[in-house]
């Protein structure tokens, strides 16, 4: 079954097999597609995926139409110094939390300027679990022109799988704004 924005928002993705990179790469194009119809940016706060949410959209042609960039904020302090997450919402709610998600999808709009920005942070694992928060605890954000939407997902699988499935829920996420909007 091809993996579709739909499919990628079920609560059954969470648990389900990863996609593959060939498949999320696929979902990419159809967010290039649909966010150049629309004249629409879009950018991204990215933590456990590391880049690979603008990795996926760069694979596609016609990304620079449409991607402004990503941050990496991998690291608590660049979190907090590029994106504007503010120290108490890290010391009060962690990295790993509804909280932070918003702060850093609302400080990449502003960096980048994008239309639209996804942020994703979470615990791919194998380590990194704290309590209340397991390995494959992810939370999202999208922050849009339409408001924001946040996203917990508790994912199943290795790093790789965690990962990917972060990956294909936040090219989702912005296709949803631009489907739904």
């Amino acid at each position: 079954m091809a993996l579709t924005w739909e499919r990628a928002l079920e609560d059954g993705f969470q648990t389900g097999e990863a996609p593959s990179w060939d498949d999320v790469c696929a979902l990419a194009g159809t967010l290039v597609r649909a966010a150049s119809a629309a004249g629409r940016t879009v950018g991204f706060a990215e933590s456990c995926t590391g880049g690979l949410a603008s990795g996926a959209v760069t694979s596609q042609a016609g990304s620079s139409e449409v991607l402004l960039g990503s941050v990496v904020s991998y690291a608590c302090s660049v979190k907090e110094s590029v994106l504007g997450v503010s120290a108490a919402t890290l010391a009060e709610a962690g990295a790993v939390s509804e909280r932070c998600v918003r702060e850093m999808a609302a400080g990449a709009r502003r960096c980048l300027g994008a239309d639209a920005c996804v942020s994703i942070s979470g615990i791919a694992g194998p380590g990194g679990a704290v309590p209340g928060k397991p390995v494959g605890t992810v939370w999202l954000c999208l922050s849009a022109p339409e408001g924001e939407r946040t996203l917990l997902r508790h994912f199943t699988g290795d790093r790789a799988g965690v990962r990917l499935k972060a990956v294909a829920c936040a090219l989702a996420l912005h296709l949803s704004a631009l489907v739904e909007g």
